[in-house]
C-alpha cells in the first residue's frame, strides 16, 4: 500500500469516527514530506466547502504561508468533486492521487456525477444565473487592474 494513500485513508475513517462528514480523506505531500492532512468536515462545520482535499489545502498554505501549492501532490481517498478539483487547480498541485472512483461516490448518494455532468453539459442545472449591476462591479476590477502591486495568484 502507499503510504501516503493510506494515510488520507485513515483520515477518511477519522472523520467516520468522529462523524465529521462523509467518507473523504486526502493529504499532501512536497518533496516526499507530508504537509497537510484533512477528512471531511462538512458536518461538524456545517460547511458545505469542508471536504478533505480542502481542509487539507487550506492545512497546506497555512503551514507553507503560501497559496501556491506548487511543488505538492495531493493523496485523496475518492476522485475529487468538482470544487475540490477547481481548489486543486488554483493551490497549483500538478498531481493527484486518488482511491475510488466519482462512480463510487455516487453509490453512498454523493452529487459528483450529478455536478459534473452539469458541468459538462450533459444535464441541465438548477441554478439560475443573472448577470445584474456589470458596471458598478466592474468598479472594483479597474482598481485593481491600476495598482501597481498587485500580487496575481
Amino acid at each position: 500500500m502507499n503510504k501516503n494513500m493510506d494515510l488520507a485513508i485513515k483520515e477518511a475513517f477519522l472523520g467516520i469516527r468522529k462523524k465529521d462528514g462523509g467518507p473523504f480523506g486526502a493529504v499532501i505531500v512536497k518533496n516526499g514530506k507530508v504537509i497537510a492532512r484533512g477528512h471531511n468536515e462538512v458536518l461538524k462545520n456545517n460547511d458545505p466547502t469542508s471536504h478533505g482535499e480542502i481542509v487539507a489545502i487550506r492545512k497546506a498554505g497555512k503551514k507553507l504561508k503560501n497559496f501556491d501549492l506548487s511543488g505538492c501532490e495531493i493523496y485523496t481517498s475518492c476522485y475529487p468533486c468538482p470544487m475540490c478539483l477547481a481548489a486543486i487547480y488554483w493551490a497549483r498541485i500538478k498531481t493527484v492521487y486518488y482511491g475510488c472512483s466519482e462512480s463510487d461516490a455516487e453509490k453512498l448518494g454523493f452529487d459528483d456525477k450529478l455536478i459534473n455532468d452539469i458541468f459538462k453539459g450533459n444535464k441541465k442545472g438548477i441554478l439560475k444565473m443573472k448577470q445584474i449591476e456589470m458596471d458598478s462591479c466592474l468598479k472594483p476590477f479597474k482598481k485593481f487592474n491600476e495598482m501597481n502591486d498587485k500580487k496575481m495568484y
